[in-house]
């Protein structure tokens, strides 16, 4: 029988050399563990993506935008969330979207009921200040720059319609919204607060709108006995929200809903 060859041992100090069948199974498993990792990191990023779309497209958060606000879709994308119109409010009305609401993070929008739009400011400075066009620039009380249309949305519940009055703070001490009162100085906005009422019947949503002829609170009854009245909205409102803000009820009887327009009514 002949001796199988002998392989002499490494020297001292030389690398062993791996045989070719296992460098490239290593390989192998290492660009597998690669494009899997690609794959994940691909799936996280399009679902995020997804997370930030679908608020958007289901509607999951509706709000009041500022005054001269385009198209939903189309503010979204135009608005580059840069905060301008944030600051020069001089009510401090407009708030800028949550993380919860995907790609509605850092966008502007108003909560009336908090804080009304001072739509009496001058110029409706937000508008100004927009450098995109996100709000529009055509200063008027056109669709251009209709928030919304305020609607009687809970009549069982206007003091008017029931034929009570408000004595006292619109709504309570503890309140912090503004309001301009032109009686008390045109320019300067003070705390809803400091200004109580003693009105035998609630008109508050028509005496402090700050559109002229946009609300009014009619009788409900030729008999002049009846002090019952209904607010009734008219095509010149603007959706500021300052008949939300300042109903004395809650929650509001009237509300502004966003995007609505006149015609939609």
């Amino acid at each position: 029988m002949t001796d199988a060859p002998h392989t002499p041992p490494p020297a001292p100090g030389a690398k062993a050399t791996a045989k070719p069948g296992r460098a490239a199974s290593k390989r192998s498993r290492r660009e597998r563990r690669a494009i899997l990792r690609s794959m994940a990191a691909g799936t996280i990023v399009i679902g995020a993506a997804l997370l930030g779309f679908f608020p958007v497209v289901k509607d999951w958060f509706r709000r009041l935008r500022p005054p001269g606000a385009i198209a939903e879709r189309d503010f979204l994308a135009a608005c580059i969330k840069c905060g301008q119109c944030v600051q020069v409010c001089p009510v401090q009305a407009i708030k800028l979207g949550d993380l919860d609401e995907g790609f509605g993070v850092g966008v502007p929008y108003v909560a009336a009921r908090d804080q009304a739009c001072d739509f009496s400011c001058d110029a409706v400075q937000c508008v100004l200040a927009c450098p995109t066009g996100a709000l529009t620039h055509e200063i008027s009380l056109k669709e251009e720059v209709r928030m919304g249309l305020a609607v009687l949305t809970r009549p069982n519940k206007c003091l008017a319609r029931l034929g009570k009055g408000i004595k006292g703070t619109a709504r309570g001490t503890g309140f912090d919204g503004l309001l301009r009162y032109t009686e008390i100085d045109r320019w300067k906005p003070i705390p809803v607060r400091d200004h109580p009422y003693d009105l035998d019947l609630c008109d508050l949503c028509a005496r402090q709108c700050p559109i002229e002829g946009a609300i009014t609170v009619e009788r409900l009854n030729v008999d002049l006995s009846d002090l019952r009245g209904s607010p009734v909205v008219f095509d010149k409102c603007t959706g500021c929200g300052v008949c939300e803000m300042i109903c004395p009820v809650d929650p509001p009887a009237i509300e502004v809903v966003e995007r609505l327009r006149w015609e939609d009514v």
